[in-house]
């Protein structure tokens, strides 16, 4: 029966991580849409999207099948309940790079802002991959350092909507594309938010200790 479990829990895990890695494939596809006009990518993101949802369900059943099915208990109900708790952040980033990509459409992008938007993107892509290894290698360090680069990504949407304040200032003309890029920014410290409620619980599953 141990054997069974372990498969079983490895075979969540996968899955898992295989959920993120396919939001992760959405972020540059965004990017195109948000800073190169590929409008033609807002249908395979959405397509893509609707991947991840039957994901979360699938995940979901499975995982509550195995607790059914082997009552787990310390390392291994953790395990469950930290990917049961994901589900729905890794789903709702998916949602949010959907949400970047529409609000993108027709609208033009002062140059001067596109390097906070461009660095943004790329640092969700890093901080994704900085969370599937600290989930692959029960690692913590790499928790850690996903969580560093959402403070980044933080910083950088202060750094936006500071800009987008002063250009609303200068020429109320552009206000309507100035709220529509602040919805843009919002929608990406989203997506590093969920990733980070992902990292937070990466430690307790690994340690069984709760951080303050």
């Amino acid at each position: 029966m141990r054997e069974v479990l372990d498969q079983e829990l490895r075979n969540s895990l996968n899955a898992t991580l295989n959920m993120i890695g396919t939001v992760e494939r959405m972020y540059a596809l965004g990017a195109g849409v948000l800073l190169g006009g590929e409008r033609q990518d807002l249908e395979q993101l959405r397509a893509i999207d609707r991947e991840v949802d039957a994901m979360e369900a699938q995940i979901e059943a499975d995982c509550l099948r195995v607790i059914a099915l082997h009552q787990p208990v310390a390392r291994d109900l953790r395990q469950l309940g930290l990917i049961l708790k994901c589900l729905t952040d890794i789903e709702r980033m998916g949602d949010y790079v959907v949400h970047v990509a529409e609000h993108s459409q027709d609208l033009t992008i002062p140059d001067s802002l596109r390097p906070y938007l461009s660095r943004m993107m790329t640092r969700l892509e890093e901080m994704s991959q900085a969370l599937r290894t600290a989930l692959a290698d029960r690692d913590v360090a790499q928790a850690e350092a996903a969580l560093r680069m959402d403070d980044e990504i933080d910083d950088l949407y202060e750094q936006l909507q500071q800009e987008l304040i002063g250009h609303m200032t200068s020429d109320p003309s552009g206000v309507a594309d100035a709220l529509q890029l602040m919805r843009i920014g919002r929608a990406i410290e989203r997506i590093g938010d969920h990733m980070e409620n992902i990292a937070e619980r990466v430690p307790y599953w690994v340690t069984g200790e709760h951080r303050v």
